[in-house]
């Protein structure tokens, strides 16, 4: 697999796990198994998936990354403006650290990132990992910049750069290559003890072989990033030579679970490449701002950019994107409201 299809496939694995789990996103497991079962196609409007501010974010960091590659602080730049614009086309989904965030680049303050151990910046970081995939020095520097615009708690930037490491390894390897030990080695870039600990207790939950209700039980599935950086190395461990049961068996995993699955089907994106995710829901992806064929034309440019090209960068339309938002609003807002209802 060359590098083009290893992006692809990570930018396109974090969109299949953010659809498919959207709208499951604060249930818990037994409520998602008597509602939809496996969580092997998409639920929230008909056949067709949608994407959430998980998939965004990352897009937007792969925009930013294609315009900025070798300068850090232009890049960081960019990404806060590209981060208020979209904030200000009104995205459903956003944490409540990058709406913080969002309104303090808009009041103009240098350092716009919040202390919140939130996982928002560990979603969107796997795009960086692979982009500097033979490159540690800038992978850890771009990587914590970008999770620092928006998140400043060690836990949350450890998670980021280490969502990053492993996608890093991902995309160097082989199919057969084993995921515990590119888990074991990802970890070097974590110091923070509660999220180190966290890794361990997922690694060894893995080893047995445990059931994904046992390590729910063990390692949490909040939107905490040290729970979300845990349960996700849980899940691409046990599940990974498969990325859509990856992402099944993630999302039953219930809380948190569009951001969970995006970061899981990142690494499993990375590791398989576009070739090795399911096409037919790939397909099946609402093909409008951040859709398939926006973040293969992202992945596409990164490669080229790696390979010594200077590619135009593609972007999307503002406008298109805030009316989707603005016409699936109502949608959002009534799965949030059947969240409530105890049947």
């Amino acid at each position: 697999m060359g590098l083009d299809d290893r992006l692809a496939g990570a930018l396109l694995g974090t969109a299949l796990g953010d659809a498919l789990g959207l709208p499951a996103e604060g249930l818990s497991s037994k409520t998602i198994g008597r509602r939809f079962g496996r969580m092997d196609h998409f639920r929230l409007l008909g056949k067709t998936g949608f994407v959430s501010d998980d998939t965004e974010q990352a897009g937007l960091a792969a925009q930013s990354l294609a315009r900025h590659p070798g300068d850090l602080e232009a890049c960081k730049a960019d990404f806060r403006r590209c981060l208020l614009g979209w904030f200000l086309r009104l995205p459903w989904g956003i944490g409540m650290a990058t709406v913080r965030a969002c309104l303090r680049i808009a009041l103009g303050f240098k350092a716009s990132g919040v202390p919140s151990a939130g996982n928002g910046a560990a979603m969107r970081s796997a795009v960086i990992g692979v982009f500097f995939h033979d490159d540690p020095s800038r992978r850890l520097a771009f990587g914590e910049a970008l999770a620092r615009v928006t998140h400043t708690d060690p836990r949350a930037v450890e998670a980021a750069l280490f969502a990053a490491e492993l996608a890093a390894l991902c995309s160097s390897v082989g199919l057969e290559a084993d995921r515990g030990g590119l888990v074991r080695q990802a970890m070097s870039v974590v110091k923070e003890p509660s999220l180190k600990e966290a890794l361990e207790q997922s690694l060894e939950l893995a080893n047995k072989g445990a059931a994904t209700a046992s390590a729910v039980a063990a390692l949490h599935n909040t939107g905490y990033s040290v729970h979300t950086a845990a349960l996700a190395a849980f899940c691409f461990v046990r599940h990974g030579q498969d990325p859509l049961e990856a992402v099944a068996q993630t999302i039953s995993a219930g809380g948190d679970t569009d951001t969970i699955a995006a970061v899981v089907g990142a690494w499993a994106g990375a590791l398989h490449g576009e070739k090795g995710l399911p096409k037919d829901l790939i397909d099946r992806i609402h093909d409008g701002p951040f859709g398939p064929a926006h973040l293969r034309a992202l992945g596409a440019c990164l490669a080229g950019i790696r390979a010594g090209g200077r590619p135009r960068v593609p972007g999307y339309s503002a406008a298109a994107a805030f009316l989707r938002n603005l016409a699936l609003l109502p949608v959002i807002l009534a799965h949030g409201f059947r969240r409530l209802a105890p049947f």
